[in-house]
């Protein structure tokens, strides 16, 4: 079994007040990263959209893989062709995901097809599958990104049967000004978003 646990580098999301955006959405990208660099035991990759950004690149630990994909099916299928069996695509604005969270995605796979990880402020911070997608599963995601509000139900929709995609604890993503809220100062981790707002309201 080959795990890959990808970041997506996708625009989008609002920077707070007073804060560059482009350093911003850098610091949420490399944090989100660093918690898929140091999981055990699985490939840290980035997928890019568009792909020429060389300063998201420039965040990644060296010989990481680095895919140009436009869609998650496109994202899942990159991987699959690096040989791994099951993979984990992560939202690039989710700075302080506790990594218990994918390693509860990965175990579900072992009875069930996908495992998401649903954002407490709408779309997916995460989504895991065994690799190569069934049919179905990648039908629906060439229309179907982690952005979408209802991505989950419209996942559950194409499936042909109840239960093929789990829900495990959800989280959230920072994608406004006011989703700094969800932020915790007392977890470790999120070093590069947390001292880019010092200062800023949380609140």
């Amino acid at each position: 079994m080959t795990r890959f646990v990808a970041v997506l580098a996708y625009p989008g999301g609002q920077a707070p007040p007073g804060i560059d955006p482009d350093e911003f959405r850098l610091a949420l990208l490399e944090d989100t990263y660093e918690v898929a660099a140091g999981l055990e035991l699985v490939t840290p990759a980035l997928v890019l959209d568009p792909p020429h950004q060389p300063d998201a690149e420039a965040v990644t630990w060296p010989g990481t893989p680095i895919v140009q994909a436009g869609t998650p099916a496109e994202a899942f299928a990159e991987l699959h062709a690096l040989g791994a069996t099951e993979a984990a695509l992560l939202a690039h604005d989710a700075p302080d995901l506790p990594p218990l969270l994918i390693g509860k995605l990965f175990r579900s796979l072992g009875n069930a097809p996908a495992a998401a990880c649903q954002s407490e402020n709408g779309g997916l911070v995460a989504l895991a599958a065994r690799l190569p997608l069934e049919d179905w599963l990648a039908t629906a995601l060439k229309d179907t990104g982690l952005n979408a509000p209802d991505a989950l139900t419209r996942l559950r929709d194409a499936a042909p049967r109840p239960g093929q995609i789990p829900q495990g604890p959800g989280w959230h993503r920072l994608r406004t000004p006011e989703d700094l809220r969800f932020l915790d100062q007392g977890l470790e981790g999120w070093e590069n978003t947390r001292a880019l707002l010092e200062g800023h309201p949380l609140a």
